[in-house]
Parts: C-alpha cells; sequence; structure tokens
C-alpha cells in the first residue's frame, strides 16, 4: 500500500494485512466500481458496508497514478474525504500528493471525473467534520489517536456530477 511505513504504530483495529485489503479494493474498484462502491469495512473496524470512492492522485515524487479507495461523505455536488489514516501521526501520502497538486479524479461507482481537492479550514472545516462523524463515529476515535488536526478535503467534480 503507498505510504505504508511497517515502522508506524500497531492499532488493534487495524489488520496486519491491510496493505492486501487495500489492493484488492482498488483492484476491484478499477474492475468493477459499481460492485467497489459499497464496501464491507468491518475488517478495518468501521460498521460496514459503506459508500468508498477511488480517488486517482499524482504521486508528487514518481510522478505516477497512485490510487487510493476512501470512504466518502456527499456534499451537495461535492465529496467530502478524511486523511485519518487510522490516527497514525503522519499524513496519508495520497494527501500529501494533493498538497503538491490538488487536480485528481474520483470513481464514485461507475461515474468518473476530473476533480479539485481543498482542504477545509476554519468554520468550514467545523461544519463538515460534523457531517462526517455523524455518519462515520470512528474518525472521533482517529482524532482522539493523534496530535495532528486530520485534514479534511473537500473533492470538487470539475466536470459535474450525474
Amino acid at each position: 500500500m503507498e505510504g505504508y511505513n511497517k515502522s508506524m504504530p500497531k492499532f488493534d483495529d487495524v489488520p496486519a494485512d491491510i496493505a492486501q485489503i487495500v489492493a484488492n479494493h482498488v483492484k476491484l474498484y478499477l474492475t468493477h466500481p459499481e460492485e467497489a462502491h459499497m464496501w464491507d469495512s468491518t475488517p478495518v473496524g468501521v460498521p460496514g458496508p459503506v459508500p468508498t470512492l477511488l480517488l486517482t492522485t499524482k504521486g508528487r515524487k514518481t510522478g505516477k497514478e497512485r490510487h487510493v479507495p476512501l470512504l466518502y461523505v456527499d456534499n451537495e455536488g461535492s465529496y467530502l474525504v478524511v486523511g485519518s489514516k487510522g490516527g497514525h501521526s503522519q499524513d496519508p501520502v495520497w494527501y500529501l500528493n494533493l498538497q503538491e497538486n490538488s487536480e485528481c479524479e474520483i470513481r464514485v461507482a461507475k461515474f468518473r471525473t476530473k476533480s479539485r481537492a481543498r482542504t477545509l479550514e476554519g468554520e468550514e472545516r467545523e461544519r463538515a467534520w460534523n457531517k462526517v462523524v455523524a455518519q462515520h463515529p470512528v474518525y472521533i476515535k482517529y482524532q482522539q489517536r493523534t496530535e495532528r488536526q486530520i485534514p479534511l478535503i473537500l473533492l470538487e467534480p470539475i466536470d459535474g456530477r450525474p
């Protein structure tokens, strides 16, 4: 899994084979996006099934396409995703890629579009965070695990939505 570091602290609710779980989800999303959209997240400690999108970023070091499936919250024409990394002290690699280049691609089931990412701050972040944790309270636990403020990212489709 991109950005996975075996020296990172282990949490009891993160399975040892998380990299393989994520790789399998990416593969399913690339081949059968409608089937991959609703994902059974119970293996990673989240009550599933949950809606996921596939985010494609450009690697900031390699320039190669990088895929990651993310739980999302619909936000009136855009999508909210959380850079939690399960509460680790470092930001996820996909988020670092977006900081370098905010243009990305998202797939939500079979819908695919170019998008622009923006990290939310201040009151806008607070409102969106409340919306996210109301639907997925696991993020409260992740925030409690780390001293960093977990990034909340708005993915805004450039080409519109279905």
